[in-house]
């Protein structure tokens, strides 16, 4: 990118310059990159769907870039789970499985207490219930610790690969999530805006260029209508 220049050379980009697309704008001030970016792709994805020809009709132009409109409009409900993502709190998330790990810390010393009392029928029952419990417990705690871990690795794997840098976002591990939830947001409103403009040129094409009536028809009509009018003098001729 931008080869030749004095910021040429350029092998990638940070993911967060995508919501920087709705920022340059064109001489109405109105229409976006991002716009210009949407038309593109739907003209793009749609011409691969439909197989469309070089020299289609508006019709058939206009039905691709439906097809490639819902291709680029899907995105935000294929990134639902990054929505989600980027509504947790990485420090919460880190909280909450502490918190669980030391209940089951203090669940266990309960138990142990309970059974230097003695084991008479009733804290016999209860200590071997709360065992069961315990082993299964300690079991899950190990799987989401384990989870946990996976996570926030894969997380940090993949801001390198977007950003370069994860040391840089560490105060906020979970901001990619954020970049695209705000991303997708802004590409759903273009997308609608989209939508609304091609439907508007449709119709003005329509204005423009009307339907041919059937000339079969339209003959007929004409033909129908000189008729009338011969028949209509011949009344109204005066009588000798």
């Amino acid at each position: 990118m931008n080869v030749g220049t004095n910021r040429g050379d350029a092998h990638a980009f940070k993911l967060d310059t995508l919501l920087k697309l709705v920022d340059v704008k064109g001489a109405d001030g109105k229409t976006t990159l991002l716009h210009f970016v949407v038309q593109e792709m739907i003209r793009t994805e749609g011409a691969r769907l439909s197989n469309q020809n070089p020299n289609s009709s508006s019709t058939e132009d206009a039905k691709c870039r439906k097809l490639g409109l819902q291709v680029v409009s899907g995105l935000s409900s294929e990134l639902t789970n990054v929505k989600k993502a980027a509504a947790m709190d990485s420090d919460v998330l880190s909280s909450d499985v502490s918190k669980l790990s030391k209940g089951l810390g203090n669940i266990s010393e309960v138990v142990r207490l309970n059974e230097t009392l003695g084991l008479d029928d009733s804290t016999k029952k209860f200590s071997e219930s709360m065992n069961r419990f315990m082993r299964m417990a300690e079991e899950d705690m190990i799987r989401i610790q384990a989870l946990e871990s996976v996570a926030l690795s894969l997380v940090k794997e993949i801001t390198e690969y977007f950003h370069g840098n994860s040391a840089k976002e560490e105060a906020h591990p979970f901001r990619i999530f954020l970049v695209v939830r705000d991303f997708v947001t802004t590409l759903d409103r273009v997308c609608k805006e989209v939508g609304m403009i091609n439907e508007r040129t449709i119709i003005s094409s329509a204005h423009k260029f009307p339907v041919p009536v059937n000339p079969m028809l339209q003959a007929a009509f004409i033909g129908s209508q000189e008729r009338q009018q011969y028949s209509s003098s011949d009344d109204e001729s005066p009588s000798h």
